[in-house]
């Protein structure tokens, strides 16, 4: 009676582990927007190093923002507001196509026309944003402001 007893709450066991939720797929392949972006090769300089008119610019494209930042579309001329968080995942999720020039970004702000309370919230996105890329080992190509 007892090994029947064993043998039941084997089966049983062996039933509840079969039952268990396999790791999905996305989960597997979870990868960090840090690593996605180290995927990209580093900048290589002398692809844009010769660019005087920014229309020309084949990389992403920010600009620091009172209210966030923004990140210049050139396919439709518009820019995606984001709060400095997203950052790297937006740009982690832009296609290897948008890095023609390596892991470096051109960077512009907004010239402020107002308040100190505008100056100052330029200075913290620009600070937010700069170590943002910093930390993801993107080069930063300060442009004019626009």
């Amino acid at each position: 009676m007892k090994s029947l007893r064993l043998g039941a709450v084997a089966v049983l066991v062996a039933l509840l582990a079969s039952c268990a939720k396999p790791p999905r797929a996305s989960e597997e392949s979870a990868v960090s927007p840090e690593a996605r972006l180290q995927q990209i090769p580093p900048a290589d300089q002398q692809k844009y190093a010769g660019l005087r008119d920014m229309k020309a610019w084949r990389n992403p494209y920010l600009i620091i923002r009172i209210d966030g930042v923004g990140l210049f579309d050139p396919a439709n001329n518009e820019q995606h507001l984001l709060k400095p968080d997203e950052l790297s995942n937006a740009l982690a999720a832009l296609p290897a196509t948008a890095w023609p020039y390596g892991r470096v970004v051109a960077v512009a702000e907004t010239s402020p026309t107002g308040s100190e309370d505008e100056r100052v919230a330029i200075r913290r996105n620009k600070g937010i944003v700069a170590g943002t890329l910093e930390s993801m080992h993107i080069l930063i190509n300060w442009v004019p402001s626009v």
